[in-house]
Parts: structure tokens; C-alpha cells; sequence
């Protein structure tokens, strides 16, 4: 790069200065030297040259190729198609990335992913990442780029500008017009010395935001956590996390899962006015589909299981101190109360005597999506033989005791809805059953049905008729909302939340769904013996 300086502002004299071994890159500034220094450069022209010459050099050793060399890779390629797809889809852009280089992965519709590596340094105040380097290394492509750009670079020192707002939602403009948007900027390495670093970090950071539909449970799964899980477990908690709309409630929240994908604490980016220095920088964040996890993209083949298994650890520690807070105050209860230790050995007698009864935990909802009759639903559970627990989640219920109800659980019942996200919490061969409204098919299984499966889950989706739904009593019998949902829901959006989200309750045919509930009984029964292996065995089942 030196050398092709000296050349533009010294003329022939710097080119004959260059090494003999550069002169085969450099090949183009023969024409150069002709007079084109002194007149005003066609910027178009250069670049139409370059892409020419790049092309050629990619495609004149293929011209020496014999005819049997191309039959054998033809048949290479034949019969390694499979293989080539699999390698393909294994290492997603920007997978390898030089030092000072910016690589941006743009290809996904749901988000982009830009990776800095090198001198990374933060800069709140203008919402920008710096990463401070030289230009591209060889010499013939910085050139001809120079000629190109050079103009921008005088002025700014700036090689490489991209914007970037790291949210998983990339296709939906309306909410992606909320979420702030990052510059990343490759600089001069020169100009480093002006922006000094405060605080210096020897791992990587990963930047995303926790704006957008965060508050909406399915959203802080789907959208964040575990595409935040995807992007970093490869690091093994050698990562901090670098947060644009840092909320203090979503730490505390989620803090038992990010403190097993991190060692750090996470840095408010907005907030956090400090330089921040770093070696590389993932700024958004993968997201493979809808509450899963491909393992033919992770490292080490992670899947929904091994996400499962982390959360598992996460909330262990917690639930362990919820057990012993109960059995201290179980203890105090006693001693306060002497003849309640006859009693309470009793009923552990008896429950010894008796094989433990499967356990359905059932979703409890307030206003829209309710079910009406859920005092019949719990009576007909227990007549089939279910012992049955009401969870009703509240927006500051502690995540770990939600865990603990449907970790333990062998069967959920829940109506469509953000709720049903909780099924992340249940035990591969678990049963979820999700009670279908009206309107909202396609949203069932996509978000729900179909991840659950993939978790190991035995799905059951139960449709409600138009009689089970509150709109039997609003519409007429034939009007489409009650005989042709898609007829509106396809018309976007907010016909679906006003009229089938918003607008309904659920009484159940509860001779017809005791169908769902006989076959999840079933089910849970011809596992009975190993869920009790299983019980007996695990610290994590309570």
C-alpha cells in the first residue's frame, strides 16, 4: 500500500521502486503510468477494470483444465451433492473473518449479522462501533479501490461504513422503525490514537437489543434469548454482552440463563458512556426458526434439547432454595403444631402406598382466551386420573417456579398464546396440548405445535367448533368469522387480533376434548415405568 502511495503522488519514480515479486499484481498501473496520473481519474472506468481483471484471474486456470479433469469433477459433484448441501448450510457467511476486516451477513430475512474483528472500540454517543485497521492487504485490489473512493477517505479516513439495527425481525418494518440503529465503521488505524480505550475487554462482545416485542414472552424467547443462545454458545461463556434498550427487569428476569452464557456482566450500551475496546464483535444475532434450534447449524450439533438441559441448570440453584425454604417452614409448622407430625407422616404413608398419579398442569388465562369452564376441565381431569396443579402466570412471576411446575409436570394444557411458549420448561415425552380458537390455526402450530415437536414433546392440538367459542354468541351462525376464519385472518393482521385474538373466550365440549385428555393420560401411563425411573433418579424433578 505504501508503494502504490508513492506511485500516485511520485509518479514513474515510485513505480520503479516497487519489488520485482509485486510487479505480477500490480500489472494495471502500467496503463496508469501512461498520462492517466495526470488527468482527473474515471472512477467508473477503474472499477469496470477491476472487476474485469478479478474475473479473469478466477477464471483463466479453469481454461487449462483437460476434458478428463472435468469428468471427474462433474462425478465428485454428483455424488457428493448431499455432502456440498450439508457444508454449505454448516458454515453460514461471514464464518471467517481477517483481522480489520467488517463481514456483514445479510442474507437471512429475519436478521443481519456483522462481525468486526480486530481493533473494536465503542462509541455511545454517536451510536457507532469503530474498528480501527489498514486497508485491505493486497496491494492490487487496495489500489484500484483507491482510485474508487479515495476522495471519501480524505476526508474521513473511513474504509467501510455499515448500518445495522440487531434485532430478529428484519422483515417487519413496524417494528423494526423502533429499534435503534448502529453504525460500524472501519477507520484509518491512525486515527485510533484519538479515541482512547476505557475500559478494555479480552473476549468478544455480542451487540443486540432488547427492544422491539420484548415485554411478550414468546417474543423474549424467540426473538433474544434463544437467538442469543445460538450466537454465543460456541464461546463458551467467554463473551459479554452488549446491550442497545438495556432494561434492568429483563436482567433480572433472565439473569439464571445469562449467567450460563456469560461470565460477564452485560454493558447497557446507551447507558455506558466508557470506551469499550474489544477483539471482535458480533453485532446481532442468528436465529435458525420459530423457538428452536438447528443443529445442523450449531457447533457440536447443539439442538432444543441442549437449550432445554442449559435452562435446566439455570433455574436448578433456585428451585433448590425454594425446596428448602418449604421444608424449613414445614419444620417450623411442626414445632409449633406437635400432632401435625401424625398427620403429616400419614399422608406420606399413604402417598407411599399408592403409585404417584400423573400430574396435568393447566394454563390458567384471565380475560380473552379464557376458558369459561375450567372448574369442569379440572373435575374431568381428575376423574380420568390426573392429579391436577392451576398455574396462573403473572408478568413477575419468577421464571425458576414456572420451571419447577412444568418440569415436574407430565401433561399441559393451555389455550393459544404467549403462554404456551412455557412449553420450553417440559420434559421430552411431556404431553402439550394446546387448545386451538377460532382464527388462530396456522399461528398454533407454526409457533407452538411444531417446536414442540421438535423438543421431543407428544403434541395434541385440539380445534375448537364455532360452538365452543364466545363468537357463537356475537355472529350469526354463517357469518364467515365463525365458518371461514382464514377469509379474514388472511386479510393481515388486525382482523386476527381484534376479532379472533382479542374477542373470544373459550367453553370447552368437555365430552369431546376428554378424548385429548384420555390419550394424554394413555400416553403418560405407558411410560409410567420409565417416568418413575426417571423421578427417582433426577435431582431436577420435584
Amino acid at each position: 500500500m505504501v508503494h502504490h502511495l508513492r506511485y500516485h503522488h511520485q509518479g514513474k519514480k515510485g513505480w520503479e521502486n516497487m519489488d520485482k515479486d509485486e510487479e505480477a499484481q500490480t500489472f494495471l498501473l502500467v496503463w496508469a503510468n501512461s498520462g492517466y496520473c495526470k488527468r482527473k481519474r474515471p472512477k467508473l472506468a477503474s472499477f469496470l477494470l477491476l472487476s474485469l481483471v478479478c474475473c479473469s484471474l478466477i477464471l483463466a486456470p479453469l481454461l487449462f483444465i483437460s476434458s478428463s479433469t472435468w469428468v471427474h469433477l462433474y462425478s465428485f459433484g454428483g455424488q457428493n451433492e448431499g455432502l456440498a448441501a450439508d457444508m454449505s448450510v454448516n458454515v453460514p457467511p461471514c464464518s471467517s473473518v481477517s483481522d480489520g476486516k467488517i463481514c456483514c451477513d445479510r442474507v437471512h430475512f429475519r436478521t443481519d449479522v456483522c462481525i468486526m474483528k480486530g481493533d473494536v472500540r465503542t462509541h455511545s454517543a454517536s451510536s457507532s462501533i469503530f474498528l480501527y485497521g489498514s486497508r485491505n492487504s493486497n496491494r492490487f485490489i487496495s489500489y484500484v479501490s483507491h482510485l474508487v473512493d479515495d476522495d471519501n477517505e480524505k476526508e474521513h479516513g473511513e474504509f467501510q461504513h455499515e448500518k445495522i439495527k440487531p434485532y430478529t425481525r428484519k422483515w417487519e418494518t413496524s417494528v423494526m422503525d423502533t429499534i435503534d440503529e448502529l453504525d460500524l465503521i472501519l477507520m484509518s488505524e491512525n486515527l485510533g490514537v484519538h479515541h482512547h480505550c476505557d475500559v478494555n475487554h479480552d473476549v468478544p462482545a455480542i451487540v443486540f437489543s432488547t427492544g422491539g416485542y420484548t415485554g411478550n414472552l414468546y417474543h423474549e424467547f424467540n426473538d433474544g434469548i434463544l437467538p442469543l443462545y445460538i450466537t454465543s454458545q460456541h464461546l463458551n461463556k467467554k463473551v459479554v454482552f452488549v446491550m442497545l434498550e438495556y432494561h434492568n427487569w429483563w436482567i433480572m428476569k433472565y439473569g439464571d440463563i445469562l449467567s450460563h452464557l456469560s461470565e460477564y456482566p452485560a454493558i447497557d450500551f446507551t447507558g455506558d458512556n466508557r470506551t469499550h475496546c474489544f477483539p471482535k464483535a458480533i453485532v446481532g444475532l442468528r436465529i435458525h426458526d420459530e423457538l428452536t434450534v438447528d443443529s445442523s447449524l450449531m457447533t457440536g450439533n447443539k439442538s432444543i434439547v441442549d437449550f432445554r438441559n442449559l435452562l435446566d441448570r439455570a433455574y436448578w440453584p433456585r428451585i433448590r432454595g425454594l425446596i428448602q425454604d418449604e421444608e424449613r417452614d414445614e419444620q417450623e409448622k411442626l414445632l409449633v403444631s406437635p400432632t401435625s407430625v401424625f398427620s403429616l407422616e400419614t399422608t406420606r404413608k399413604v402417598q407411599g402406598d399408592h403409585p404417584r398419579k400423573p400430574k396435568l398442569v393447566i394454563l390458567s388465562r384471565n380475560g380473552s382466551r379464557a376458558i369459561t369452564n375450567e372448574n369442569l376441565l379440572v373435575e374431568a381431569a381428575e376423574r380420568i386420573g390426573f392429579q391436577v396443579e392451576i398455574l396462573r402466570p403473572e408478568r413477575t412471576t419468577e421464571l425458576a417456579k414456572i420451571y419447577r411446575a412444568l418440569n415436574s409436570s407430565d401433561a399441559m394444557v393451555g389455550v393459544h398464546g404467549a403462554a404456551m411458549t412455557h412449553f420450553l420448561f417440559m420434559r421430552p415425552g411431556s404431553v402439550f396440548i394446546q387448545v386451538i380458537p377460532l382464527g388462530t390455526d396456522w399461528a398454533a402450530e407454526t409457533y407452538y405445535g411444531e417446536p414442540a415437536r421438535k423438543l421431543g414433546l407428544k403434541y395434541i392440538g385440539y380445534k375448537i367448533l364455532p360452538q365452543e367459542s364466545s363468537l357463537y354468541d356475537i355472529y350469526e351462525k354463517n357469518d364467515p368469522v365463525l365458518r371461514n376464519p382464514r377469509s379474514l385472518t388472511k386479510r393481515g393482521w388486525e382482523y386476527t387480533k381484534k376479532i379472533y385474538l382479542g374477542g373470544q373466550t373459550v367453553r370447552l365440549d368437555l365430552k369431546r376434548f376428554q378424548k385429548r385428555l384420555i390419550q394424554a393420560y394413555d400416553h403418560t401411563i405407558r411410560t409410567n415405568q420409565d417416568f418413575h425411573h426417571h423421578h427417582s433418579n433426577c435431582k431436577h424433578c420435584f
